[in-house]
Formats: C-alpha cells, sequence, structure tokens
C-alpha cells in the first residue's frame, strides 16, 4: 500500500508523461524528482517498478512506455507488472499496469518473466535485471519461510 501523499504524487507524474515523448519526460525527471536519492555521489531511484532501483534511462519506469517491475507478495512469489500496450490507459493510473501474481516454483516463474520481458519483445533489455531482482526476492522468502538459524559457538577450551 502506498501512502495517500505519494500516490497522488504517483498518478499525476503519470498523467504527464502520458501526453510527452519518454526523452522529455526523462529530461524532467532525472534531476527532479521526488523518488531520487543520493547517497556517497550515487543517485539512486525509490520509483515503483525501477528493476535496479538505478536513476538511469533505461530503468526508469516514468519515462520509459514499456517498463517492467517486480514486486514481493506477502502471501509468496512475485506480482510482474508490464506497462499497458493499449493507448487508451495512458491517462487511468489504476489501468496503467496489467499485474499479474507468480506462485509456482523458481524455474516456471522464471520462464514467465523472461517470457513477459524477452518472449514477446516487449523489452529485452531488462530481462537479466528482472531474473535478478526475481532471485532476490525468491532468495529473501525463503530466508523468511525457514528462519534464520546460527549455529551455536563452541566454548572456549572445549576440544576434542
Amino acid at each position: 500500500p502506498l501512502r495517500a501523499g505519494f500516490r497522488d504524487h504517483l498518478v499525476r507524474l503519470l498523467s504527464l508523461t502520458a501526453e510527452m515523448s519518454s526523452d522529455l519526460t526523462w529530461l524532467i525527471v532525472r534531476s527532479n524528482s521526488s523518488f531520487l536519492v543520493k547517497r556517497n555521489g550515487v543517485q539512486f531511484s525509490s520509483e515503483p517498478g525501477n528493476l535496479t532501483n538505478k536513476n538511469t534511462f533505461k530503468f526508469s519506469n516514468l519515462a520509459n512506455k514499456k517498463a517492467v517491475g517486480l514486486v514481493a507478495n506477502p502471501e509468496g512469489g512475485v506480482i510482474l507488472s508490464v506497462k499497458s500496450k493499449k493507448g487508451s490507459n495512458a491517462r487511468k493510473p489504476a489501468s496503467l499496469y496489467n499485474k499479474v501474481t507468480l506462485k509456482k516454483d523458481f524455474r516456471r516463474v522464471a520462464k514467465s518473466i523472461s517470457n513477459a520481458t524477452a518472449g514477446d519483445y516487449y523489452r529485452p533489455d531488462l530481462k537479466q535485471a528482472a531474473l535478478a531482482r526475481w532471485s532476490a526476492i525468491h532468495l529473501s522468502q525463503k530466508k523468511a519461510a525457514a528462519g534464520i538459524s546460527k549455529k551455536p559457538k563452541a566454548k572456549r577450551g572445549a576440544r576434542k
């Protein structure tokens, strides 16, 4: 769930980008965005749908007409969101993304992600980033489900 002010800001940005070219949108958004995070001379982006959280045109969900996003599902698996190809949805933020929940095993979800990005020539350049994100999400869900257990430390001087 997004905060109310954050959601309203995102809706305004998305409605503006429907009318502008992606290059013009990037020129505006790249240095002036509420999603921009600067740490140690590096610029990151906290916008939803950015696969690597880098502030670059390639991964920007706001500037690109075609975007892919992966979010962890609370019940396990991942939610794959792809920008709608229909032009009539450009000004409707609620229906701008086609969202699919993927809950199968690791291999099948990876195949679905690669088909959604590179399989139908949507954004083949984002395939590796999307698969890396899925791998990280899957690993975090496995650790959360199993619980992290530490090995007990050996007592000093107790050798066998």
